[in-house]
């Protein structure tokens, strides 16, 4: 996991273990299971479970899986494997929102009693009316003043399945006066005729959010309740509940801003969108910022922890640029991916005056940078394979690869020469052709005369035939969040952000049963075994690599 560094939540807690407020640390994540988690998740995730560690507390995974109409036991199963394969495992345990469902009617019932909740008639319609505007008070429920008998009577036949959905809620009793609107008697209970994908058929009323999230908090110990901006509004209402129920041990909200990303989306309902309509190759496509999209596209754990550490954690909204995400994934395979060669467009080169029946080997580093990497030999032969782009019948200035009477280095191994070539009938180059300085080797020509280029190269015979999978931005707009009011999110999917490249020769033995490897595919790119389709590889990012990070405090 990456190191995790001081910022405010940590100032924060640092003084309440001061001032004695707290003596340990214990945080959580609550994913709902209603979709695949994405990086934006990373963020949450990395934040609770890295405090928790730097302070030798404990992190809880709990899942708020109190809306049964969206959640499926195919997310609680994905969010587990995607916190493990982070390496963020709940040290606290793995716990379950509705397995508290007995509780928090308990206290609902405790609230009734003490004239802090009643059961409200109104609409859905009619709640949003009475609740007034940021500049005018709500007014009161006709229902506010039920004595405490009718709507404990209520209460318990709302659980018991005796009104239909949306007909009654019951609702705090608070201030509809409060300039916060989230104070103005909200809903903590709605009726919902679904089965619960663990509860079964048991209940008919299910907790808000709201609710139930802080008694959650406080039953589990959790000392620091960290979640992302948009519940800071909803903080009065999270310490409403806490001091009203009268919990002895208090859990404390602090909120941070979300991790929002150039050229993708966060919203699990569009994310979903794609899906179901098929725009994507599902949850995991390697263009989804979903976690298990990174993690087919060829991320690593490291990097995504790294890139949310340098994307910092403030309470100020801002769009991370995801060239720092490449840039991070780009310096860390720098130094641990092995080096292997592929020809993305071959063309045959011949080279004349090699004998048709010799092999020899040539000795190339796994990873120049690392020595202990080790070495692989590569056979040369007669008939072997460039890429088109590295030879040019009519070469533009300044082109340092192989054209007609040019020389060049094949990397690794000798100074060749072109002599000719052969063409189709459309025009396409078929075959080059060429000398071989037989005396240089893998060493400098004996005349001192100066090679300028290098390229990469196979053996015909013993290259083998991969498809290339090249991914770019899923959409063509920077920030989503400036799409035009007359535009959808549809007008600015990107249509060259998935491209299959077929053809494609690798060196032999690349791929091994069952395992992710990832690799530069030198003068290339990054690339991983795709772990969906066989045969297949899938392009990490490019080497190029012009972005210049610079950390947010």
């Amino acid at each position: 996991m990456a190191e995790s560094t001081n910022n405010f939540i940590h100032d924060i807690i640092d003084a309440d273990l001061e001032s004695g407020e707290y003596t340990h640390v214990h945080t959580r994540f609550p994913p709902e299971p209603n979709g695949y988690l994405h990086i934006g998740s990373a963020k949450a995730i990395w934040i609770n479970s890295s405090t928790a560690k730097k302070y030798n507390g404990k992190f809880n995974l709990r899942y708020d899986d109190t809306n049964p109409s969206k959640e499926d036991n195919e997310y609680v199963e994905s969010i587990l494997n995607d916190l493990i394969w982070l390496g963020a495992e709940p040290t606290g345990g793995i716990y379950y929102g509705s397995d508290y469902f007995d509780k928090c009617y308990e206290y609902a019932i405790k609230l009734i009693k003490d004239g802090k909740a009643y059961v409200c008639d109104l609409t859905a319609e009619e709640l949003r009316d009475y609740r007034g505007t940021l500049t005018e008070p709500g007014k009161e429920s006709p229902y506010r003043n039920r004595t405490v008998e009718e709507n404990l009577d209520l209460f318990e036949r709302m659980k018991n399945g005796e009104f239909p959905d949306g007909s009654k809620t019951l609702r705090a009793k608070i201030d509809m006066a409060s300039p916060n609107m989230n104070m103005r008697d909200p809903a903590i209970y709605r009726i919902l005729h679904i089965s619960h994908h663990r509860q079964g058929s048991k209940w008919c009323i299910y907790p808000l959010y709201d609710y139930a999230h802080p008694i959650q908090d406080a039953l589990e110990g959790i000392t620091h309740s960290l979640c992302s901006l948009e519940f800071e509004n909803h903080r009065p209402l999270y310490e409403w509940v806490v001091d009203n129920i009268g919990f002895s041990s208090k859990p404390k909200q602090r909120e941070f801003a979300r991790l929002n990303v150039t050229y993708t989306v966060m919203s699990k309902r569009y994310l979903r969108a794609l899906v179901e309509r098929g725009l994507v190759d599902g949850w995991d496509d390697p263009r989804m910022p979903t976690i298990c999209g990174l993690r087919r596209r060829g991320y690593t754990p490291t990097a995504i922890f790294d890139f949310v550490r340098r994307a910092g954690v403030a309470k100020a909204y801002s769009v991370v640029d995801i060239e720092l995400l490449e840039h991070c994934i780009r310096e860390e395979l720098n130094a641990s991916a092995q080096r292997r060669i592929a020809v993305m467009d071959p063309v045959k080169l011949v080279v004349t005056n090699y004998p048709d029946d010799k092999t020899e080997y040539f000795n190339f580093p796994n990873n120049p940078s690392d020595p202990e990497a080790g070495t692989r030999a590569l056979p040369f032969e007669r008939e072997l394979l460039i890429d088109r782009a590295d030879f040019a019948e009519v070469p533009p200035p300044k082109f340092h690869r192989l054209k007609p009477d040019g020389e060049v280095r094949l990397m690794g191994g000798y100074i060749v020469k072109c002599t000719g070539f052969d063409k189709d009938e459309n025009g396409n180059v078929t075959t080059v052709y060429c000398t071989a300085d037989l005396e240089t080797g893998n060493g400098n020509p004996a005349d001192g005369r100066k090679i300028k280029g290098t390229i990469h190269w196979l053996a015909a015979a013993h290259a083998e035939p991969v498809t290339v999978m090249e991914y770019d931005k899923l959409f063509t707009i920077a920030n989503v969040g400036d799409i035009p009011e007359d535009k959808t999110f549809d007008d600015y999917l990107n249509p060259e952000s998935a491209k299959t490249v077929c053809g494609v020769m690798v060196e032999p033995g690349l791929f091994k049963d069952g395992e992710v490897a990832r690799y530069q595919f030198v003068r290339t790119g990054y690339f991983v075994t795709d772990t969906k389709h066989p045969n297949t590889f899938n392009r990490i990012v490019s080497l190029k690599d012009s972005f210049k990070p610079t950390e947010n405090k």
